[in-house]
């Protein structure tokens, strides 16, 4: 594979990884599955929501897990170690084409916590964060109890991105990359953008890339660490979303800055005592980086034509929504405004009549849309397309209740 190129996608008979069987994730203290009525009020429904997927992960990770139980001793850890940096460093270089710096890398228990820790380090109480909308949900949360001022940018206006980023109080842009909800990925000249004008104006960069190996071809993922210039920047990001392995906890960091680094590093071990890892994530991840992409790439396949299905689905049956996949991930971002139903009927009739849990745009500041989670056997995702478009049929009229 060459520098900066998107690795091939396999076809059936070179990846035997089964995507299609269910997994039975019920009564494993899921939050998808067993906590559903935390957000939806009722028990039982149908999940598409919380960004995990339904997927055993890598059968490599699975049996480095296996392995290192097996050893019996579960103490304290390092990170900062070879096997743990220089599959990061390795996992740049073939999957994204980008060099990175051991030295530049960090560890945290999740990336929301990088944020935090991040948003304390380069900004001071009441200055402005911008973050582009429709927005992960945790980012205003997160910018709110930080005492910081979270700052809406559209996701395509640009004159509004350069008023915001000039205000004398704006201290940080929160990039999602690739966007999460609608998986839009962001092209080379967009990134280089963006930094002239964070540079331009003073403003540190934290870039969230977390879905960033979860880009569909003909899309790149490019790293911010190929467009950062010398100014305050950081990539939050886990291998966690794209080998579904969230439960395992853990996340890396690449901080450019020396002195910003050193003191992330100084909150992380003396402030907040969380600098010894939890050992099954490094072993998770040094063999997903090492080991996993051949499931990777399959999965990507899979996915891929999960959201086709949707698309084909909703095409058939709604023309006038003329809606597309996203250019990464498992997220169906769909925009339902030209049907002119109202947010509250469609989810009493997805949570009432349909049993589905599927989770509203309001949730991620757009009303108007959903946000329906593929991330499973395409038996699911089929009945959860289904479901919407027979709730949909019976608001618009156009399918019998």
């Amino acid at each position: 594979m060459t520098a900066h190129s998107a690795p091939a996608a396999p076809g059936p008979a070179s990846a035997p990884y089964d995507f299609d069987t269910p997994v039975d994730r019920r009564g494993t203290w899921c939050t998808q599955w067993d906590y559903v009525q935390d957000r939806f009020g009722v028990p039982d429904l149908l999940p598409f929501t919380i960004s995990d997927m339904d997927f055993e992960t890598a059968p490599e990770v699975l049996a480095a897990l296996r392995g290192r139980l097996e050893h019996g001793v579960l103490g304290y850890s390092r990170w900062r170690q070879d096997d743990f940096l220089s599959a990061i460093v390795h996992w740049y270089a073939a999957r994204h084409g980008t060099a990175v710096d051991p030295g530049s890398v960090v560890y945290a228990p999740s990336v929301v916590y990088q944020v935090s820790r991040l948003l304390h380090l380069w900004s001071r109480p009441g200055d402005g964060v911008v973050a582009h909308t429709p927005m992960y949900d945790a980012f205003p949360r997160t910018v709110a109890a930080s005492g910081r001022r979270l700052l809406e940018c559209p996701l395509d206006d640009w004159p509004e991105l350069e008023r915001l980023l000039a205000l004398p109080d704006t201290a940080v842009l929160l990039l999602c990359s690739p966007h999460n909800p609608t998986g839009r990925v962001w092209s080379a000249a967009e990134l280089d953008r963006m930094a002239r004008l964070c540079a331009r104006h003073g403003v540190a960069v934290v870039s969230d890339e977390i879905h960033s190996d979860l880009a569909h071809a003909p899309h790149l993922h490019r790293p911010w660490v190929r467009h950062a210039g010398d100014g305050r920047w950081a990539v939050v990001t886990s291998a966690s979303k794209s080998f579904n392995i969230p439960a395992l906890t853990g996340s890396y960091g690449i901080i450019g800055d020396p002195a910003s680094r050193d003191a992330y590093l100084r909150q992380l071990k003396d402030a907040d005592g969380l600098s010894s890892p939890a050992v099954l994530s490094l072993v998770g991840h040094i063999a997903a980086y090492r080991e996993g992409a051949p499931w990777l790439d399959a999965l990507r396949t899979y996915l891929a034509g999960n959201l086709a299905m949707v698309a084909d689905r909703l095409r058939a049956a709604f023309p006038g929504l003329d809606w597309r996949p996203p250019q990464a991930g498992y997220l169906a971002w769909i925009d339902l405004r030209p049907l002119g139903v109202d947010d509250e009927e469609l989810q009493r009739e997805l949570v009432e009549v349909e049993k589905v849990a599927v989770m509203p745009g309001a949730a991620y500041g757009s009303p108007g849309r959903v946000r329906l989670n593929v991330g499973c056997p395409r038996s699911k995702a089929e009945a959860g397309v289904e479901a919407l478009v027979r709730a949909l049929g019976r608001l618009t009229g156009t399918q019998r209740r």
